[in-house]
């Protein structure tokens, strides 16, 4: 069947401040030392698979310019910008409805613009395999992310091993993120995947789901299809969209249908979820640090410092994040990475918008 692609992109990546801004979030940034943005080596990882005139960007109007200048042989009317974010489950049926209008029926996959992957030959591989799951009556098929380690920021998928699909198996639950101690449970039982937020379907495929477990969203999507092509297809989207529940779609979908696969990858896969993650990226040198820039230190273990032209030394740091900008500098201890959004709710409160 043909293959399609729809890429997420709208996200602001709050947790990657003060690099990552409204203005310029996340994805559109390189934190890799090749020089490439995180969009553009999604969308070069998936091209063995999908042609470029198949791969979809769902974004918002504000990043429309960003998404033509780093993809610059990208289609424009293949850049769908939500009116307003109404989470996965609403994005993923605007890209099924217009893939849907091009082509009567395809293999869409569905995956993150913020994500990192080592090996790519593995995950091409690991893709081709859930096409061909897909491609099997209704299934749904999930990526699931072997754990080495027990992650508590992630959501869990636990697999029914039992009833084995090729290399994949069926899905027996979807689980929030657990604690510490039940995260380490979840890694010995050996039975328990790390929810990667990437799907594989046929458009008939979700299409169906989304009008037997989300009808009201079902029919939006239908109305936005009916205008695509038309002089009512902007004025239809902004007025139909907003309008949609906000849902994930895995709460709208995933763990309400049947005939769920899940298909384990271990292609080296990174979430890219925090500052913490730059020393998976970019590797520690024998003080267990992450230096970027011009930066000298005395005394200095296991920390990440960010910088640019401007020289920073730090003296006895242990544990720290340092990040600087050119308007604004975040130091803040490892384990309160996941304040930093507090940090920015205090912006907006405080009147400072303009460091967002």
């Amino acid at each position: 069947m043909k293959k399609t692609a729809l890429i997420m992109a709208g996200g602001r990546g709050e947790r990657f401040w003060p690099r990552s801004r409204k203005s310029l979030p996340k994805q559109f940034l390189s934190l890799t030392n090749d020089g490439k943005t995180m969009i553009q080596l999604t969308v070069e990882r998936i091209l063995p698979l999908v042609a470029m005139e198949d791969i979809y960007i769902a974004t918002n109007e504000a990043y429309r310019p960003l998404v033509r200048q780093q993809l610059p042989q990208l289609p424009e009317e293949n850049i769908l910008c939500e009116p307003v974010g109404r989470n996965t489950a609403p994005c993923i049926g605007l890209g099924a409805v217009h893939i849907h209008h091009k082509y009567e029926d395809a293999i869409m996959m569905v995956l993150p613009s913020d994500h990192l992957i080592k090996n790519n030959e593995m995950f091409v591989q690991t893709l081709t395999d859930a096409c061909q799951i897909a491609e099997q009556g209704q299934n749904l098929v999930t990526l699931g992310i072997t754990p080495n380690y027990p992650e508590t920021g992630y959501g869990y998928i636990k697999a029914d091993k039992n009833t084995p699909n090729g290399p994949a198996y069926l899905v027996e639950r979807f689980v929030e993120k657990p604690d510490l101690d039940l995260a380490r449970q979840y890694v010995q039982s050996g039975e328990y995947y790390w929810n990667s937020g990437m799907f594989i379907w046929k458009l008939s495929s979700i299409l169906t789901n989304l009008k037997n477990h989300m009808p009201a969203t079902f029919e939006g999507l239908s109305a936005i299809q009916k205008a695509i092509g038309t002089p009512d297809q902007e004025h239809v989207l902004k007025e139909v969209f907003p309008s949609l529940p906000s849902e994930s779609i895995d709460y709208g979908v995933m763990e309400k249908a049947s005939g769920i696969n899940i298909l384990p990858g271990d292609f080296g896969w990174d979430d890219v979820g925090s500052w913490l993650a730059i020393e998976r990226i970019k590797g520690t040198d024998a003080d267990e640090n992450t230096f970027t820039g011009n930066v000298v230190a005395i005394d200095t273990s296991h920390c990440i410092i960010e910088g640019q032209d401007k020289l920073i030394a730090a003296v006895g740091l242990k544990d720290i994040i340092v990040v600087d900008t050119p308007d604004a500098t975040l130091i803040c201890h490892k384990e309160k990475t996941g304040e930093i959004k507090k940090l920015l709710d205090l912006l907006r409160s405080q009147n400072k918008e303009t460091y967002l």
